[in-house]
């Protein structure tokens, strides 16, 4: 797969702030692009699900989609240049029929590169090494979101990289969605920066400021994270916090080790939530209400690992609103022949609202055929409420082909 989107080259450097902890990669030399880069993704997955009052055999439980993705990014000149890309989904449901079809212009933007400063205007996907609040990401292989605004990226001081941006709304699904008052539409604000001048060391900081979050007012968040290698153990350490004038401050924090052993490598991570209703996620708003309704999810993914990864609005670690939470992970690989065994158990306690635990746990098998990833995937999840509680359990497989 060709490696467009100039600005996804600047900012590659910047570490993977929302969702997982994960290592930040080294900082690259930018390569210019090609003359003309064409880039495609073509997607495919079934999910299997089983809850309390459906089985696996119930069609009207099952999922499946597919999904195609096609861009172009090419130089004019003198530093300029433009992107597009267009993407469809196809989905049908547990007996492959026919349920809905959708297409998109995903992403349109101009670019602008001089020395060490990279420029993109328009609508854009936004990798999570570069925002912790609002990212994109891929659901069967198309943009699951894009984020319209400019986002500027400087390597000039050595061992730093700096970027900045402003985004007015974000489009998804339902539409097109402002950020904030819908009257005055003010934006988001984001500044982010990452230093890698201290040995196997990398620190990172972001933050973000909305003048009107619709009618919770001024709205602000504050977010960091430390690196570092001892020996084989990789260590690290994140806190965020964010307020909104007419809510309560939500802080989390979070803390990882993970090493190697031969084939197999393993990761704890520990984390506590004390959501006070302000969002760090500024996309966990509803989109269908978002002058008059509530936010929800107010500490979602961004601050500890997504566990249901294909839903936005649930997050194994996340979906308190107004309490308090404290979470405990381990994930395990181990390297075969043709691929690799990945595992996940997770637990959370919950004080403060309907939910009082979860407890997940994932096994899946990754391996790659004639080019495409591909993927088979068991999960189980249980969450103990107040009134009860329920199971869901899941079976995926899927498959990624990038060109």
């Amino acid at each position: 797969m060709k490696k467009a989107l100039l600005l996804s080259i600047a900012v590659s450097s910047l570490i993977y702030a929302g969702g997982d902890i994960a290592p930040a990669q080294p900082v690259a030399p930018q390569a210019a692009p090609a003359a003309c880069d064409f880039w495609g993704t073509l997607a495919f997955r079934y999910d299997a699900n089983k809850d309390n009052v459906n089985s696996f055999g119930d069609s009207a439980n099952n999922f499946a989609a597919a999904g195609l993705a096609i861009g172009v990014e090419k130089e004019l000149g003198y530093g300029f240049g433009f992107g597009a890309e267009l993407g469809a989904r196809y989905t049908l449901d547990g007996s492959f029929n026919k349920v809905g079809e959708s297409a998109e212009l995903s992403q349109a933007y101009l670019t602008y590169k001089a020395g060490n400063t990279a420029i993109k205007l328009g609508r854009q996907a936004l990798p999570q090494n570069l925002s912790p609040w609002a990212w994109s990401d891929r659901v069967d292989g198309i943009i699951d979101r894009a984020y319209n605004g400019i986002v500027i990226v400087n390597t000039d001081i050595k061992d730093t990289v700096l970027a900045g941006a402003w985004i007015a709304s974000f489009t998804d699904d339902a539409g097109s969605v402002k950020i904030s008052d819908n009257s005055k539409n003010k934006g988001l604000f984001m500044l982010a920066a990452e230093y890698k001048g201290i040995a196997n060391t990398t620190l990172d900081f972001s933050a973000y400021y909305v003048p009107k979050l619709f009618n919770y007012g001024k709205t602000y968040s504050l977010w960091a994270m430390a690196q570092s290698k001892v020996s084989n153990v990789d260590l690290a350490f994140q806190a965020a916090y964010a307020k909104a004038d007419a809510l309560s401050s939500s802080f989390a924090v979070a803390a990882s080790a993970g090493t190697t052993f031969g084939d197999l490598d393993a990761k704890l991570t520990l984390g506590y939530i004390n959501d006070g209703k302000t969002p760090l996620n500024i996309t966990q708003f509803d989109a269908s209400t978002s002058t008059t309704g509530n936010p929800y999810n107010s500490v979602s993914s961004s601050v500890l690992s997504t566990f249901v990864d294909d839903n936005y609005y649930t997050s194994f670690g996340g979906e308190v609103n107004g309490g308090k939470q404290k979470i405990v992970k381990l994930d395990l690989g181990y390297k075969l022949p043709y691929g690799k065994l990945v595992s996940t158990i997770a637990y959370d306690k919950t004080s403060g609202g309907t939910v009082t635990k979860n407890l997940g746990a994932k096994l899946g098998y990754e391996f790659n055929v004639k080019g495409v990833d591909a993927l088979v995937e068991y999960t189980y999840e249980k969450t103990t409420t107040t009134s009860g509680s329920s199971k869901n359990q899941r079976i995926r497989v899927s498959g990624v082909y990038k060109f």
